[in-house]
């Protein structure tokens, strides 16, 4: 049976805070101009204001959280279809990110 209501408080650590804000300044710099994209814009802008505050446990709302995972998600499938195709330092660059965001993943988003 499902819980009826999820937690939504993570605590990560000050490398995975890094991670997450560094991924969406990115996400929000390529969304930016696209109308569509906004809801995406919002989410992402709370999340790093979230991750900036001094509090240890930071807690998300469930879209925040679904559209955080959903584009972690993305940008890891993304890269493993690149290290399959790229040179040796794309791959070790890639693969780093790949490991940071599958760590993240398996960390605090799984279900």
């Amino acid at each position: 049976m499902k819980p009826l209501f999820k937690n939504y408080n993570f605590d990560f650590n000050k490398n995975e805070k890094k991670v997450i804000v560094n991924f969406c300044k990115q996400a929000i710099n390529q969304m930016s101009g696209n109308e569509k994209f906004q809801p995406d814009i919002r989410a992402f802008n709370s999340i790093i204001e979230k991750l900036n505050s001094s509090t240890e446990t930071v807690k998300f709302t469930k879209d925040e959280k679904i559209r955080l995972v959903h584009q972690i998600k993305q940008n890891r499938d993304y890269l493993q279809k690149q290290i399959k195709t790229s040179w040796f330092f794309k791959k070790w660059l890639y693969r780093s990110l790949l490991t940071q965001y599958e760590s993240l993943l398996s960390n605090h988003f799984d279900e």
